[in-house]
């Protein structure tokens, strides 16, 4: 008995590979896990209105025909004008990597063709390049490829997905601006560069820089952006007595000597009022702030006279209108009244240690209040 379906069994295997020819050529595809794929397989003229399907391995399992349109996972579909059968395998997973056949079924031996599906994680990746931007500034990422990808379509997106990049690109090189994405291609270096401008701490993940390939997957590489929060390399504290004068001293990088210096006021960089600048400007309506340039010690002094009350708060200034980070410097100015120790804060009010200031109508009023003297603030 054990005999029999021993003979049984060979009898059926060779009886499977019979109906198999030698293939043609090897046709290689590739997927990612939980994603699709699609086997395109080209067959003869003449063989038009013959059934085909695809197989695996031996091809004894026969996964779907052109008889049954859709069976779980696979659909099929063939094109009778340009002679080309198409098997799409959905919701792929590792497993499904292997060797696989395009057959057309004859009445001796059916043709087929080879083909070695490909599965990859849909993710990336196993290093990522990383590059370091600041809060409202700039930052360029640099993706480099291989010379024979010159002319293929490039591009970028945020994310970690191979398999959804490309139709999430947020500039290509069809594409080469959106917003604050633009996309510069140098094909002397081989190397293609994605600028983006006014950055936000949103703006920081992982990126992938994409090459298409129209035989295989994309070319993916990963790029880790991390946009820190605009700061300050310097910062200090000035104070000044109202009716006086106040000195600013502003450092600036020696390869800035030639450039314009400016002092602006502001909480926010980004939204400062200019005070003054190195060049003369019709913009400047307050003449007591003026700036000297001492090219000799790298930094310029602004010199504020009859010091106010309103002059309190935060100022900026530097060389470097990209305010790359270290060219700038940020001063806390404190004002105090004369033979008073309390300081006005950067929001310009005034207190005295103590007290609790009291609005009038528009004016600064002093009155005794046991051995203290206190300031009653209105519009300053």
């Amino acid at each position: 008995m054990m005999m029999w379906s021993l003979q049984n069994l060979l009898f059926t295997l060779s009886v499977a590979l019979s109906h198999v020819t030698s293939a043609a050529a090897l046709i290689r595809v590739s997927g990612y896990e939980g994603r699709e794929a699609k086997v395109s397989c080209p067959y003869g003229v003449g063989y038009e209105s013959y059934e085909k399907y695809l197989c695996r391995n031996d091809c004894s399992d026969v996964l779907i025909m052109t008889t049954i349109r859709k069976k779980t996972r696979y659909s099929i579909s063939d094109d009778k004008n340009i002679r080309v059968l198409t098997v799409t395998i959905s919701n792929l997973s590792s497993t499904d990597a292997g060797k696989y056949w395009c057959g057309v079924t004859r009445n001796f031996k059916d043709i087929y063709i080879e083909v070695k599906l490909d599965i990859r994680p849909d993710r990336c990746c196993d290093h990522f390049t990383k590059v370091r931007g600041y809060e409202y500034g700039s930052v360029s990422i640099s993706c480099p490829y291989q010379s024979q990808d010159r002319n293929n379509l490039k591009y970028i997106c945020s994310g970690i997905q191979p398999s959804t990049c490309l139709q999430q690109a947020v500039v290509s090189s069809d594409s080469k601006q959106n917003g604050r994405f633009s996309f510069n291609n140098d094909q002397t270096s081989s190397n293609f560069t994605v600028t983006i401008t006014s950055l936000t701490q949103k703006d920081s993940g992982m990126y992938l820089c994409g090459i298409h390939r129209n035989t295989s997957l994309d070319d993916i590489s990963g790029v880790e952006l991390e946009v820190k929060e605009w700061c300050c390399v310097k910062s200090h504290n000035v104070s000044g007595i109202v009716g006086l004068s106040v000195t600013m001293e502003c450092p600036y990088p020696p390869q800035h000597r030639t450039s314009v210096k400016f002092l602006c006021k502001g909480d926010h960089r980004y939204n400062c009022t200019h005070m003054v600048t190195s060049q003369s400007s019709s913009e400047q309506t307050d003449h007591r702030f003026t700036l000297r340039d001492d090219a000799a010690s790298s930094s310029f002094l602004v010199n504020i006279t009859e010091l106010k009350a309103n002059d309190a708060g935060t100022y900026w200034c530097g060389s470097d209108p990209e305010w790359s980070v270290g060219n700038y410097t940020k001063i806390q100015l404190s004002v105090v009244f004369p033979q008073q120790t309390s300081k006005l804060n950067p929001t310009s009010t005034v207190e005295d240690v103590g007290s609790q200031a009291t609005e009038t109508s528009g004016k600064l009023g002093l009155w005794k209040s046991g051995y203290d003297w206190e300031l009653k603030a209105g519009d300053l």
